[in-house]
């Protein structure tokens, strides 16, 4: 095995470790309506979950770019440097206003957004 396909390895590992994660704050989620007795605290531990998670996505997704580089220099044999998810990343990092979109297009990605609206009417309405 070459350098791609260790740091494959390892990026795929980290990527799923980020859905486990992912899922973990969905489940605190569903424990907050369920535990928490004052509506207003429950309604803001939901919305911060809700960045939370959004925020675990948006790392994953950074994890997800570069395994499709990777993915493509195993496919074709190119020029490919391994090792590269932080350089590549800070050579294109969003500032300001443009990481806080990255943040919100996460948070309103229906795989993350879908519990938490019903959980939060959940909790006004009891």
């Amino acid at each position: 095995m070459n350098a791609l396909h260790h740091e494959w390895l390892a990026l795929q590992a980290q990527y799923e470790r980020y859905e486990t994660l992912a899922l973990a704050v969905k489940l605190l989620a569903f424990a907050a309506v369920v535990l928490v007795p004052d509506n207003g605290l429950a309604l803001a531990l939901l919305a911060l979950l809700w960045l939370q998670e959004a925020v675990l996505k948006t790392f994953q997704g950074r994890l997800g770019e570069r395994l499709l580089v990777v993915e493509g220099g195993l496919k074709v044999g190119d020029g490919v440097v391994a090792m590269q998810l932080h350089g590549e990343w800070m050579a294109h990092r969003p500032r300001g206003a443009a990481l806080l979109a990255q943040y919100l297009k996460s948070a309103l990605r229906p795989t993350v957004a879908l519990p938490y609206p019903l959980l939060m009417a959940l909790v006004v309405a009891i």
